[in-house]
């Protein structure tokens, strides 16, 4: 008898346990935007400003968690000359770095805080709001800046400059290749990571390039292991002369975006498998290839070299269609399950 009611006692002990351990699991939806402009680049000046968000939305379409954050990238450009090493931190890993506190107030209530301050504000000021309603947020004139009419997004300290929130955040809740999962509690992460390493100066004969090209990656995490995912790249390329004059600027749409468009498809065979998916193809299979995995593991994925690229070693992921260079794509998704808060 006192045998029985020993298992009772622990039977109920661990419903107790299960009860308290996390939140019941509900059907939920991650997805990505990207809003990009290279309207600062003046001479001497390249720059690109990529604001990426991502959200997690339910079965309603509703805002449940929102991370952003922007791949500011700039490059003197003087003389036409470029640093194909240079390296790029975004404004959320800039932090108390990117001296926005204390400068401008334009609202007038004396309070200026810090970008990631104003930009954690915003994310928590859409949670609960659909993408239309994201759309439809009041803006006024400030400054010369766009900033919110809403007292209550005011008061919480964000008056900087939110279009580009807006347009990442509602194009992230309509995100047709966003990834469905199921989950208790859990935490998201974004991440981008920029390379300047196709950049070339300008010569007499030649016009150059900046290519500051950026990857981003988000992630959704719980009990410390990523349960889902996604990925994307963008490469805007801004064309410079040997007076570091802005001759153009490309940009059209982010790789996931582009689909067929980007031109990958049956282009390069890696692995010698035959099959040669297009980019958000590839990508979506390296996505789905890390649930499962902690932030370390997704970092530690092992590479081979193959045409000039590092592909994946792991024949699992190669069988699934994924045989392109996946070096910044491991380190940004890995970064993104790191940044999950």
């Amino acid at each position: 008898m006192k045998k029985v009611l020993a298992i009772a006692l622990c039977l109920c002990m661990a419903a107790m346990l299960a009860a308290c351990s996390g939140a019941k699991e509900a059907e939920y939806k991650l997805g990505m935007g990207v809003a990009l402009n290279t309207d600062s680049s003046a001479e001497n000046n390249a720059q690109v400003d990529a604001t990426v968000a991502t959200v997690v939305t339910d079965k309603d379409g509703k805002i449940v968690s929102c991370r952003i954050d922007v791949a500011q990238s700039k490059m003197d450009v003087t003389g036409g000359a470029v640093d194909t090493a240079a390296t790029f931190k975004t404004k959320m890993e800039l932090g108390d770095e990117y001296g926005m506190a204390g400068k401008v107030d334009n609202d007038g209530d004396g309070v200026m805080k810090e970008w990631y301050e104003q930009a954690k504000a915003f994310e928590e000021y859409v949670v609960g709001k659909t993408a239309d309603e994201v759309k439809g947020i009041q803006l006024q004139e400030a400054n010369g800046h766009q900033i919110a009419a809403d007292k209550d997004l005011l008061s919480a300290g964000c008056s900087m400059q939110i279009t580009d929130f807006m347009e990442a955040v509602a194009a992230a809740c309509n995100d047709e290749q966003g990834m469905s999962f199921k989950a208790g509690e859990f935490t998201l992460g974004v991440a981008a990571s920029t390379s300047a390493a196709d950049s070339k100066a300008a010569t007499d004969e030649e016009d150059g390039l900046v290519a500051m090209y950026t990857d981003f990656s988000a992630a959704v995490v719980a009990d410390g292991k990523i349960v889902a995912a996604l990925n994307d790249s963008v490469q805007p390329k801004i064309t410079i002369n040997t007076n570091g004059e802005i001759v153009s600027s490309d940009y059209t749409a982010t790789k996931r975006v582009l689909k067929g468009d980007y031109g990958m498809e049956g282009k390069v065979d890696n692995d010698g498998d035959g099959v040669m998916k297009e980019w958000f193809e590839q990508s979506e299979a390296f996505s789905k290839f890390i649930v499962g995995k902690t932030a370390d593991e997704v970092a530690a994925l092992e590479t081979q070299e193959a045409n000039g690229h590092q592909i994946a070693v792991d024949k699992d992921l190669l069988s699934a269609g994924c045989s392109m260079q996946i070096t910044s794509m491991k380190d940004t998704s890995a970064k993104a399950a790191k940044n999950a808060r």
